[in-house]
């Protein structure tokens, strides 16, 4: 099978995170990307850093394994930044919202916030 390299929109984002699609999400990112989450687990002091593809894409592997749902709610892009807001729910009711910010670099991510938080 060939897998195609879709140009990265808010909509090709939006149905990759929609349909779960860690590999097309990975796609997306820069082989020298890093992402940087912010949440109750990792403060701002301390952040959790994904540094590379690879790390890249063994957390999309993860997330897109678990049995949640994921929305894209708003997104806007420059053609230099991308920013949106996701609403993700796990079976048990439990929510999460995140919201990102995305520096590109030659169409693709090469630096990511995302700040999450989820029900108590």
């Amino acid at each position: 099978m060939t897998t195609v390299k879709e140009d990265l929109s808010v909509a090709a984002l939006k149905r990759a995170i929609e349909n779960r699609d860690g590999p097309a999400l990975a796609a997306f990112y820069r082989d020298d990307a890093e992402i940087r989450i912010i949440d109750h687990e990792h403060p701002p002091k301390a952040p959790r850093v994904l540094a590379g593809k690879a790390a890249i894409s063994a957390y999309y592997d993860d997330v897109c394994g678990r049995a949640m749902t994921h929305h894209v709610d708003e997104g806007v892009s420059d053609g230099q930044h991308l920013a949106f807001t996701e609403t993700c729910a796990y079976p048990d009711g439990t929510q999460v919202v995140c919201a990102a910010m995305i520096e590109l670099e030659g169409g693709r991510i090469k630096r990511q916030t995302s700040v999450q938080a989820w029900d108590s």
